[in-house]
């Protein structure tokens, strides 16, 4: 959020913090929900790079187009390693996942 925007609604009496703040999340649970995300999206990236539909990637993992959308979605029931394994299915090397968790990281600390 801009800053000017922020204090503008400050000065109206608005909170203004992170989701983080808003759930009383530890630095480590926020940490674990910021690398899930960035693991989402590099799949959803991965998938479209490729040019393949979620059901096609579902047929890749040997399982159903619902599964792939909640991972591409963030869902919180996603297991990192099925969102890590359906990364390596797409072709994406041990170190791109890596630099994925790293940049996610990274966001975090700026």
């Amino acid at each position: 959020m801009r800053r000017t925007k922020q204090q503008r609604l400050e000065k109206r009496g608005w909170a203004v913090g992170t989701a983080a703040d808003f759930l009383a999340l530890s630095p480590e649970e926020a940490a674990f929900v910021e690398i899930k995300l960035a693991l989402s999206d590099a799949l959803r990236a991965h998938r479209q790079k490729a040019k393949l539909s979620q059901a096609q990637v579902a047929q890749r993992l040997g399982s159903s187009q619902s599964p792939v959308a909640k991972m591409e979605a963030g869902n919180p029931s996603v297991s990192l390693d099925l969102l890590i394994r359906s990364l390596l299915a797409l072709g994406a090397t041990k170190k791109t996942v890596a630099r994925t968790i790293e940049a996610a990281s990274l966001r975090r600390a700026a």
